[in-house]
C-alpha cells in the first residue's frame, strides 16, 4: 500500500511539474517572443481588446444604473488595466488625478487653477520622460500618462470656463464648459475609462457625463444600437493589425541605420523611406480603430444624427481611414490622423493663443507643445518643425496654383490628373517618411545619420521652396488677379 501511495504521489508531482512547465511555455514573455513582439507590446494589445468584454458588461448590466456604480466600474477596470501593464507604477496616474481634484476644489474656477494644472501636469509628465528615457521606444507608464495629462488640463480649462458668463464664451466653449462641481469619483471614472485610458481618444468631461447619465444612445430608454458600427471599426483595426504583424519584421526603422541601407542607390534609400513612412503609422491606426470600436460599443462614440435620421458614431474617431489612405496632401494626413488629439490642441491651446494676433506663431507654438508632449528627444522637435515647414510651403503652392491662370489651367487637364496624383502622393509620403524618421529614431545621432545618407533632402527641398515660391508667385500671378483678391 505504501509503495502504491508513493507511486501516486510521484505521479502527482510529475504532473504538477508538467503543468508548471506548460504554464511557463504559455507565459506572456514566451508568447510575445514567438510573435516577434515585446511583452509590453503584447500586454498593451491584450488590454486594448479587453475593452470589448468590459463594454459588453457595461451595456447589459450598468447602462442605466446609478452613476456612482458606473464611475466605480470605470475606475476599477481602468486601474486593473494600469496594474496589468505597469504594476505598482499605476500610482503616477492615481497621484496626478487626486492632486488635480484638489486643485479644482481648493483653487476653484480661477486662472490660477488652470496655470497650476498646466505647469504641474506637464512638469510631471516631462519629469517622467526624463527619468525613464532610453534610446528606443519603450511602452511604460508615461505612454498612458501623456493621454491623461491632456485630459486633466482640458478638465481644468472647462471647469474654469464653467464659471464665466455664457455670453462671453464661444459656442464651442459653451459646449464643453463644466457648470457643476465634479466629485473625486467622477474625475477618476473620467480619467480611467477603459476604452481610452491607454492610447486615447480624448473626450471631454461633459461628454463622459452624458454617457454615465444614459444620454448617449440612439434609442432613448434602451442601450445603444451600436454593435454593428463597433464591429466595423474592430474589423478594420484587425485588418491593419494583421498587415502590420506580417510586414513589421521586414520593414523596420533599424534598417535605416545599417550599412546595407547606406550602400544602396539613392533612389532605393528614398523609396524605402517612403514605404516605411507609410507603414510605420499603421501601428497607431490599429490601436485607434480598436479603441474607437470600444467607445462606440459603450455609446461614448455617439455624436447625434445625420439629416436623414441615421445615427452617427464618430465622436471618438481618431482616424478617417479613407482620407488617410487617399489624400495626397500633408494637411489631409493631419486632418485624418490622431483627430481627437489635434482637436484638443486646437481647442485648448491654439485658439487660446488668439491674443498673439499671429496665426503662424500660434501654430508654431502649438506644434512645439505637441513635440514636448510626445517627449524630450530631439527627434520630436525635428519632426514637428518639418510639419510646420511643410504645411506652410504646401499652402503657398496651393495658393500659387489657384491664383495663376497658367498653372490653374494646367492643373485642370483631366488626362493629366492621374499623373499629378501620383507625383503628389510620392512627394507626400516620401517627406512624411522623412519627418517620421526623426520621430521614430529619437536621438540626434541616429536621425542625423539617416538624414546625411539622403543629403537632408527634406530640409533642402522645402526650405528652397519656402524662399523661391514667393518670387514665382510674383512672376506668375497677374497684377489684376492680385487686385481682384484684394477687392
Amino acid at each position: 500500500m505504501a509503495s502504491s501511495a508513493e507511486g501516486d504521489e510521484g505521479t502527482v508531482v510529475a504532473l504538477a511539474g508538467v503543468l508548471q512547465s506548460g504554464f511557463q511555455e504559455l507565459s506572456l514573455n514566451k508568447l510575445a517572443t514567438s510573435l516577434g513582439a515585446s511583452e509590453q507590446a503584447l500586454r498593451l494589445i491584450i488590454s486594448i481588446f479587453l475593452g470589448y468584454p468590459f463594454a459588453l458588461f457595461y451595456r447589459h448590466y450598468l447602462f442605466y444604473k446609478e452613476s456612482y456604480l458606473i464611475h466605480l466600474y470605470h475606475t476599477f477596470t481602468g486601474l486593473s488595466i494600469a496594474y496589468f501593464n505597469f504594476g505598482n507604477q499605476l500610482y503616477h496616474s492615481l497621484l496626478c488625478i487626486v492632486l488635480q481634484f484638489l486643485i479644482l476644489r481648493l483653487m476653484g474656477r480661477t486662472i490660477t487653477a488652470v496655470l497650476t494644472t498646466f505647469c504641474f501636469q506637464m512638469a510631471y509628465l516631462l519629469a517622467g520622460y526624463y527619468y525613464t528615457a532610453t534610446g528606443n521606444y519603450d511602452i511604460k507608464w508615461t505612454m498612458p500618462h501623456c493621454v491623461l495629462t491632456l485630459k486633466l488640463i482640458g478638465l481644468a480649462v472647462d471647469y474654469f470656463d464653467g464659471g464665466k458668463d455664457q455670453n462671453s464664451l464661444s459656442s464651442e466653449q459653451q459646449k464643453y464648459a463644466i457648470r457643476g462641481v465634479p466629485s473625486l469619483l467622477e474625475v477618476a471614472g473620467f480619467s480611467y475609462f477603459y476604452g481610452a485610458f491607454l492610447v486615447g481618444p480624448q473626450f471631454s468631461m461633459n461628454h463622459y457625463m452624458k454617457l454615465v447619465q444614459g444620454e448617449l444612445t440612439d434609442i432613448p430608454g434602451k442601450i445603444p444600437n451600436s454593435t454593428i458600427p463597433a464591429l466595423k471599426r474592430l474589423s478594420l483595426g484587425l485588418f491593419y493589425l494583421v498587415g502590420y504583424t506580417l510586414l513589421s519584421p521586414h520593414i523596420t526603422e533599424d534598417y535605416l541605420l545599417t550599412e546595407d541601407y547606406d550602400n544602396h542607390p539613392f533612389w532605393f534609400r528614398c523609396m524605402y523611406m517612403l514605404i516605411w513612412g507609410k507603414f510605420v503609422l499603421y501601428k497607431y491606426v490599429t490601436c485607434w480603430l480598436v479603441t474607437e470600436g470600444v467607445c462606440i460599443l459603450t455609446g461614448l462614440g455617439f455624436s447625434g444624427f445625420e439629416e436623414k435620421g441615421k445615427a452617427k458614431w464618430d465622436a471618438c474617431a481618431n482616424m478617417k481611414v479613407w482620407l488617410f489612405e487617399t489624400n495626397p496632401r500633408f494637411t489631409g494626413t493631419i486632418a485624418s490622423f490622431n483627430i481627437n488629439t489635434n482637436a484638443w490642441v486646437a481647442r485648448y491651446f491654439f485658439k487660446r493663443l488668439k491674443f498673439l494676433g499671429n496665426k503662424e506663431l500660434s501654430q508654431g507654438l502649438s506644434l512645439l507643445f505637441l513635440a514636448l508632449w510626445h517627449g524630450l528627444h530631439s527627434g520630436y522637435l525635428v519632426c514637428f518643425q518639418m510639419e510646420f515647414l511643410i504645411v506652410i510651403v504646401e499652402r503657398q503652392a496651393a495658393r500659387l496654383i489657384q491664383q495663376s491662370p497658367t498653372l490653374s489651367n494646367l492643373a485642370a487637364i483631366t488626362a493629366l490628373q492621374p499623373f499629378y496624383y501620383l507625383v503628389q502622393q510620392t512627394i507626400h509620403w516620401l517627406f512624411m517618411g522623412y519627418s517620421m524618421t526623426a520621430f521614430c529614431l529619437f536621438t540626434w545621432d541616429k536621425w542625423l545619420k539617416v538624414y546625411k545618407s539622403i543629403y537632408f533632402l527634406g530640409h533642402v527641398f522645402f526650405l528652397s521652396l519656402l524662399f523661391i515660391l514667393p518670387y514665382v508667385h510674383k512672376a506668375m500671378v497677374p497684377r489684376k488677379e492680385k487686385l481682384k483678391k484684394m477687392e
